[in-house]
């Protein structure tokens, strides 16, 4: 029920931003933005025009490399920037499922219905991950669902429709997890290493693999150690070392090899390049004159990053191209992007304090063991500060502290919305601590009671909480308008300006 409800609430959400895209990319005039502006050259069909003015919006500034790279391949260096992953998805769409339109729509036409049809797909997929995640995590029915449902209305939103790898990562990252969470490190490790290969960061989920595991081989040695003696408890604890090396390692190999991979391709493509300009058209030739852009070419010296020690292609285009580094993007001017990646910090910021807060042994313990039994508690009490969510915290303030201080800092509202669950689980539980409408106890008003009690003393939704809401939102507390008031605002405006060259996170 729970599970249906977060679908149909997430293709509702997915539905109504194509069609806010659609809208004001029409209404709004695109802004002469100094972004990445490849020029066309395929002749345009029949319908371009027409997917044009529909998707048009989901095209604009990271997209357009996505886009190009699904179109041209890895032709310009600053292009291995962006993982492999997406560009392959896309393209494979639009020569498979789109290709019967093929002689009314251009590479790049269908390209752009790809990017509607693909991350609307994953989109649902990434919410649905993120629900069984959330109930397996939290152990509770009602923040597992009020989480997906504001997934549904992320901050993130334009990123997560557009020709970005958001959606993507979010659906290998949440259903990766969930994997791991039940028991199944081999697909775990599948899904989390494909997921590498959609974005760089999915190297940090490596973490995952080698703390769970070892917080499981933990268990069983304490159950060896109480069920065993002499020569079979010596051999129980090294099978589970053992265990847990071969996952660990295995685990975090195949999360990097994409990774590794793609650089090796990289390397080989600027390094040793074993082809000429001739086949690259004239228009890309001149466009990489006019901007610096470097090409691959045997008749050119290589660049000076293949004589490093560790030439980590990279690791250059983030420093030479996008300025990338170290407390670099700390400026007076960067003081608006700062200002628009407070709410997501925020969020971060307040999930590790109040975690901290309500678990300080448990910290100090890397939540590698707890004392239920001294305290007799026979399970760990269910909702945000259970034992389980520790190693979700730690991923997140990583990711937090990292986005701060190592990126350009307006990214960290996708950055972290697509990669952890943390800013979705501690909004909604502030959601249900502050809001009087979400308590379980009934109200005078039955209209507004958005929980209720079933005959067998199961609890269950009536109704989305979030439509719920929506009507009696200057009713609501101030923390419910807050939260509700920085997604949808960002959720809507995300889509006005990005989708018309303007400036967002």
């Amino acid at each position: 029920m729970d599970g249906r409800v977060v679908l149909e609430f997430a293709a509702a959400t997915r539905a109504l931003s194509l069609l806010l895209q659609a809208v004001l990319n029409a209404a709004i005039p695109d802004h002469d933005a100094d972004a990445f502006r490849p020029p066309r050259t395929e002749e345009p069909l029949y319908l371009d025009s027409t997917v044009e003015w529909l998707f048009g919006g989901l095209s604009r500034w990271d997209a357009e490399h996505f886009l190009f790279i699904a179109e041209r391949g890895y032709l310009f260096e600053h292009n291995f920037a962006f993982f492999p992953l997406l560009p392959i998805v896309l393209r494979g769409l639009a020569d498979t499922l789109l290709w019967p339109l093929s002689g009314w729509l251009s590479v790049r036409g269908r390209l752009l219905v790809a990017v509607a049809l693909g991350n609307s797909t994953l989109f649902l997929l990434s919410a649905v991950a993120l629900h069984a995640l959330s109930r397996t995590v939290l152990q509770d029915r009602r923040l597992a669902l009020l989480s997906s449902l504001l997934y549904c209305v992320t901050p993130a939103n334009v990123f997560m429709t557009a020709g970005y790898s958001e959606s993507l990562f979010a659906a290998l990252t949440f259903g990766g997890l969930f994997l791991l969470e039940k028991g199944f490190p081999l697909r775990a490790c599948l899904a989390l290493g494909i997921a590498t290969a959609a974005r760089s960061n999915g190297l940090v989920n490596a973490g995952f693999l080698l703390y769970l595991p070892a917080l499981s081989a933990i268990s069983q040695i304490r159950v060896y150690r109480m069920t065993t003696r002499g020569h079979q408890r010596v051999f129980g604890y090294v099978l589970v070392v053992v265990r847990l090396l071969l996952t660990s390692l295995l685990g975090t190999a195949v999360i990097a090899l994409p990774f590794c991979a793609f650089q090796y391709y990289g390397y080989r493509t600027f390094c040793t390049p074993s082809v000429s300009l001739e086949h690259v058209p004239l228009a890309l030739l001149s466009l990489a004159q006019r901007k610096g852009y470097r090409v691959p070419d045997e008749n050119s010296h290589p660049p000076l990053w293949c004589m490093r020690p560790f030439p980590l292609l990279y690791s250059h285009i983030q420093d030479v191209y996008w300025d990338v580094g170290f407390l670099r993007y700390f400026e007076l001017k960067q003081i608006p992007n700062f200002m628009l990646a407070l709410p997501m910090a925020t969020l971060g910021i307040m999930a590790a304090y109040a975690y901290c807060q309500a678990n300080p042994e448990l910290c100090l313990r890397l939540g590698l063991w707890d004392t239920l039994a001294s305290k007799g508690l026979d399970k760990p009490i269910p909702g945000m500060f259970n034992p389980r969510v520790f190693v979700y915290v730690v991923h997140s303030t990583v990711l937090l502290v990292f986005g701060t201080f190592c990126m350009h800092v307006q990214v960290l509202t996708r950055f972290m919305a697509s990669s952890s669950p943390v800013p979705f689980w501690i909004s909604a539980h502030l959601l249900l601590l502050n809001e009087p409408l979400l308590h379980r106890r009934k109200t005078s008003n039955p209209s507004v009671q958005l929980w209720t009690q079933s005959k067998n003393g199961c609890k269950h939704t009536s109704q989305n909480p979030i439509f719920a809401l929506l009507p009696l939102f200057t009713a609501c507390s101030p923390t419910t308008q807050s939260i509700l008031g920085y997604y949808l605002s960002y959720w809507v405006l995300g889509i006005a300006l990005h989708c018309n060259f303007l400036p967002w996170t």
